[in-house]
């Protein structure tokens, strides 16, 4: 399969590795006014201007379907090489170095250290619409540090450095405080999902695909 892209417009790859609201975040991005392509192929997720990674479902499940289609190769060669991913959900949580859940370990991607693992608060799954704290300087949330965010999920990371090149933002849900966004380099995800957060959410897109 190969990607025709229209003369000035970029094209973006949402990865179909078996786990993911695939036509939610197409028709987000698509919003944007760039062209979406809908793929299991490594090679076009590889050489795609942009590339979305989504997930929902179990921890390593996704892992297992990403694998599958060769993602963590493609996720970390785009890294090295500065090409624009957007992670999401779940396609956040497997960018760290395992996951934790019902007691059963899987090893994540390993792009940061960090592990997945059930929140601490009596009210879970952690559904609906939540604020963050924005880190200073950060692209993906400039225009939208305020805004409210549409969250779905029991489980995330508590602890991540934020270095030079790496920005973190951080939610809180019952006094538990977690990782909701990381940018570091061309890679940027998000533990909420910006397809299904409206006008905040759209415009978050709009931020990422800037960097195309």
């Amino acid at each position: 399969m190969t990607v025709r892209q229209a003369q000035g417009t970029p094209t973006v790859v949402v990865l179909d590795y078996g786990s993911g609201n695939l036509r939610s975040a197409e028709r987000a991005v698509a919003r944007t006014g760039v062209d979406v392509v809908v793929t299991s192929d490594p090679e076009v997720a590889l050489a795609a201007p942009g590339l979305v990674v989504p997930g929902v479902g179990a921890y390593a499940a996704c892992m297992a379907g990403l694998r599958a289609v060769g993602g963590p190769d493609v996720i970390a060669a785009r890294k090295e090489s500065g090409l624009p991913t957007l992670a999401i959900c779940v396609g956040h949580q497997v960018l760290f170095e395992a996951g934790i859940e019902h007691g059963v370990e899987a090893d994540g991607c390993g792009v940061w250290p960090g592990v997945v693992e059930q929140l601490h608060s009596e009210r879970l799954p952690h559904m609906g619409w939540n604020t963050v704290a924005a880190a200073e300087g950060s692209r993906l949330f400039d225009g939208v540090a305020d805004e409210r965010f549409y969250f779905v999920h029991s489980y995330g990371v508590r602890e991540l450095a934020e270095l030079p090149g790496r920005l973190v933002t951080w939610a809180e849900h019952g006094g538990d405080r977690f990782v909701a966004g990381v940018e570091e380099g061309s890679l940027w995800s998000t533990q909420f999902h910006p397809e299904k957060s409206g006008d905040a959410g759209a415009r978050l897109i709009d931020n990422w695909v800037a960097t195309l």
